[in-house]
């Protein structure tokens, strides 16, 4: 999957305070650890997985079932304050198409974006499903925060 950019200043707090600010070596296991906790708590699953991070970057290591798990992960952890590029190194058992992204801008809405990707925006749905549980209702989404755009 690569590398995948993310505004750095916005998205989910799960860092404390120092975290976010001081990238010392100290810090990063700490990092590390709570993007980890982040990604069990949202139930994503994964077969073997290891997070390391350096700075505002995050690299993930492991292997997931599918694809879409892969890219959700890579969501879950990019869409956190104080990342800005997510390395995902993570392998596939079942590789398919990956999925494309879309950064929200002000005024996005689901629906906007399935018009724009599907040129039909009651397939917003589609979008909302693929994004959960990242996603816990289609009206809570926030400039900035980048959403997978499966292919129909």
């Amino acid at each position: 999957m690569g590398l995948m950019s993310f505004f750095k200043g916005v998205g989910e707090k799960i860092f404390k305070k120092e975290e976010v600010v001081a990238a010392t070596p100290e810090v990063e296991p700490l990092r590390a650890s709570a993007l980890l906790a982040h990604v069990k708590a949202l139930g994503l699953p994964y077969n073997t997985i290891a997070v390391k991070t350096a700075g505002d970057t995050v690299i993930l290591e492991g292997e997931t079932a599918k694809q879409e798990d892969s890219e959700k992960i890579a969501l879950a952890v990019g869409n956190v304050e104080g990342v800005a590029v997510v390395d995902n190194r993570m392998t596939v058992a079942e590789p398919a198409p990956e999925a494309q992204y879309h950064t929200v801008e002000k005024g996005d809405t689901l629906s906007k974006i399935a018009k724009t990707y599907y040129n039909d925006m009651m397939k917003y749905p589609v979008i909302f499903e693929a994004n959960k549980p990242m996603l816990s209702h289609p009206d809570k989404i926030y400039p900035g925060q980048v959403l997978r755009i499966p292919a129909l």
